[in-house]
């Protein structure tokens, strides 16, 4: 407090502070859950493997469920006393978000469509106005009516007919992300009695106004590896197969091209891609290869006037280049250079206008926008000041304006989305993020670009925000986030929850480790398959800097990452477990050799270009060297919050589970250690967003209460 207060209101916040100190302690004494031992002997090449928690894969046992259930109650009776401090991270994190809040309108096909919320609800309502603004509001959808009697509910893959009559959508109560397709007329306002089962939620609409194409999942695996099509009205019994994708390694989606003219079906794995097309006005013919499938070759396809425009890796083209070919003849050998390949410039995206050709690129670690005339009258790049940022394009599904809209935001500024005129080079920001509560101004927040050295040599990127006035004294609370795989980069993002822990003192970072493909497409592969090893130790040279340079120390640092990020947490604390106080980890992979070893675990097969293929030895031998839940042994671990959903399909309840109860029999200390598992949701957590921010203050409250900060 910032003036002295009575003596009795001294004694009451003592008073407090105590109570919560005792309840803490009094919470160190209840007996953690203990599993069961069943030993479980795996084989394979001759290296014999007892996993004892094996028996926690099989979710209709009803040991499994108790087992989950009573981690759960030790998690809520261990942090009973950090109820109130939740509450108020929820109550203030929620006070931040425009509640009424909607997206920017954005105009297709004689039609503007929103996205918008009301106040006090937790799912969008989707809606649209014919022609103009000041038409009368059409709702498509109130999810929040929908979602009623569900404790998870997402709707998805929304996809309007040409004629504006009809709308397809999926939708997941589970969320293990398999989809029902439902079919609903824009003009009765009726659904249809159509029930696709088993999808991925998305389809779109042939020009007949009649005919979708849809993608179903295998329902062990839950791979996408069957097209159908399907008529309006029909029985889905009679939906016809018009591609089976058969090898194991590969997934199927269905699009269609910004100019309407086409379908096309992409069959994908991690390094090779193949396309098959048909015309939209003929919905019943036969799908076309566009370039047959060679191994290691990438490339995506975009369509504009009476050519085909391709992305690809094609000739070594390491970050990828762009290659043109006239529509009737789209194989390789026809493809002609437009944008050649660069050694530090990687190509991750292209926009199509009738007289502007848009460039997403990276180097240097940031997002960079080029806008290239039809005509060769100049090409130019948006103007970025910030060095934390990240710039991407939006919206755009009209070819014919001189308008791009894209998004801008760093780790102080809120996200902005600006309409630019491409001809006159005017930007118009449409709508910058609100954040509510009277408190936020990113004047008062300092953002840097850091780079540490790896044990390699290598020079890693790290982007950091802090509030400003923080000493660089070694005793800061920080947050190292990162993910590092799947070439996915992480970059600098704003966000309004995340200045409960920087108001509160926290530094918060994002290290850009090998794995992602901030740098280019070397920076992914580098840190993928029998490199992967860079990812973890990227990210604790990140850690080691931060704490050399004095901006927190081994007692206030905490680390945290997700999924395939959960499994860099699960090795960082193997291989370095002295450099964190404290470690989430969410729905995290962290049992690699099983889970690769088993191809009936759904999308193992899509990752073996990832990870490797463990029926290979050498891979099965590398894997095992960092597997987390292969290499829990008797040392100190940090204090650790897991959290996991009983329904993920992405990273399965138990393996999550089983390293926990594999932490509690062999580690040597009394940090604490907690499995948080949703028993009604999956993957992406809770459904609704303030369900959501109730899971995230359970996070904060972890590492706020482990710094002893009370509010």
């Amino acid at each position: 407090m910032k003036k002295p207060v009575a003596t009795a209101l001294r004694y009451l916040t003592f008073a407090a502070s105590c109570t919560n100190k005792c309840n803490s302690q009094m919470a160190q004494n209840v007996p953690a859950p203990v599993a069961k031992k069943i030993p479980k002997k795996l084989e394979k090449f001759g290296d014999v493997r007892i996993d004892n928690y094996y028996w926690l894969n099989d979710r209709d046992n009803p040991d499994v469920i108790s087992y989950l259930e009573e981690e759960n109650a030790y998690y809520e009776q261990m942090t009973a006393h950090t109820k109130p401090l939740q509450q108020e991270l929820f109550d203030e994190m929620k006070a931040r978000i425009k509640e009424d809040d909607s997206s920017v309108p954005y105009f297709y096909n004689g039609y503007y469509y929103i996205t918008r919320y009301e106040t006090g609800k937790d799912y969008p309502i989707y809606a649209r106005h014919n022609g103009s603004l000041s038409a009368a509001e059409e709702i498509l959808f109130d999810c929040n009516e929908l979602a009623a009697g569900h404790p998870y509910f997402h709707m998805g893959g929304l996809s309007i007919s040409p004629d504006n009559m009809q709308v397809a959508f999926g939708v997941d109560v589970v969320g293990r992300r398999i989809y029902t397709i439902r079919m609903k007329n824009l003009v009765t306002g009726a659904v249809l009695p159509d029930e696709i089962e088993n999808t991925t939620g998305n389809s779109v609409w042939a020009n007949d106004n009649r005919t979708i194409f849809y993608t179903r999942q295998d329902k062990v695996t839950l791979r996408s590896d069957k097209v159908y099509r399907h008529k309006s009205g029909s029985d889905p019994i009679n939906d016809v197969l018009v591609y089976h994708e058969k090898d194991d390694t590969f997934a199927v989606e269905v699009s269609k091209t910004k100019s309407r003219k086409y379908i096309m079906i992409e069959s994908g794995s991690t390094l090779t891609t193949e396309y098959r097309f048909l015309e939209a006005d003929h919905p019943e013919a036969d799908f076309n290869v566009f370039q047959e499938r060679i191994r290691g070759l990438e490339y995506t396809v975009s369509h504009y006037g009476n050519h085909f425009y391709i992305r690809t890796n094609a000739d070594k083209a390491e970050n990828f280049k762009l290659m043109q070919t006239p529509e009737n003849k789209t194989g390789k050998a026809h493809w002609t250079e437009l944008i050649p390949h660069r050694e530090n410039v990687l190509l991750e995206d292209i926009e199509i206008f009738r007289d502007y050709l848009v460039v997403e690129e990276r180097s240097d670690g940031l997002t960079k926008i080029q806008i290239r005339p039809w005509n060769g009258e100049g090409v130019y790049y948006l103007p970025f000041e910030s060095e934390t940022y990240t710039a991407y394009t939006t919206t755009n599904v009209d070819f014919n304006t001189d308008v791009l809209r894209y998004s801008y935001q760093s780790m102080a500024t809120p996200s902005s989305v600006i309409d630019f005129n491409m001809k006159t080079r005017h930007k118009e920001i449409l709508k910058e993020q609100q954040v509510l509560g009277g408190n936020f101004d990113k004047q008062n927040y300092c953002e840097e670009r850091l780079w540490a050295t790896a044990a390699d040599g290598t020079k890693i990127p790290i982007s950091v925000v802090y509030k400003k006035g923080l000493e660089k004294n070694g005793q800061n609370p920080t947050l190292l986030y990162a993910y590092g795989s799947y070439g996915a980069s992480m970059d600098p993002y704003f966000s309004s929850t995340r200045l409960s822990l920087l108001d509160r003192g926290f530094v918060y970072a994002i290290a850009h480790i090998r794995g992602g493909e901030e740098l280019g497409r070397h920076w992914y592969e580098n840190g993928k398959l029998l490199q992967k090893k860079n990812t973890f130790t990227d990210f604790i040279d990140c850690s080691k800097f931060l704490i050399n340079e004095k901006y927190t120390s081994a007692a206030h640092l905490y680390a945290e990452g997700g999924s395939a990020g959960g499994l860099l947490m699960g090795a960082v604390v193997n291989m370095a477990p002295e450099l964190y106080h404290g470690v989430i980890a969410q729905v995290p992979f962290v049992d690699v050799v099983t889970t690769m070893l088993d191809d009936s675990i759904p999308l193992t097969t899509g990752e073996y270009d990832e990870w490797g293929n463990p029926n290979e030895k050498a891979y099965y031998d590398y894997m095992k060297s960092y597997s987390p839940y292969d290499n829990v042994a008797a040392k100190n671990y940090p204090n650790m919050y897991v959290s996991t959903g009983l329904h993920d399909s992405q990273v399965q309840y138990w393996e999550p589970a089983k390293w926990v109860a594999k932490l509690r029999a062999f580690k040597t200390d009394k940090n604490l250690l907690f499995l948080d598992t949703n028993m009604d949701a999956g993957h992406g957590g809770a459904s609704g967003r303030f369900e959501a921010l109730k899971e995230l203050a359970r996070e904060f409250s972890f590492l706020l209460d482990l710094e002893g900060i009370e509010r």
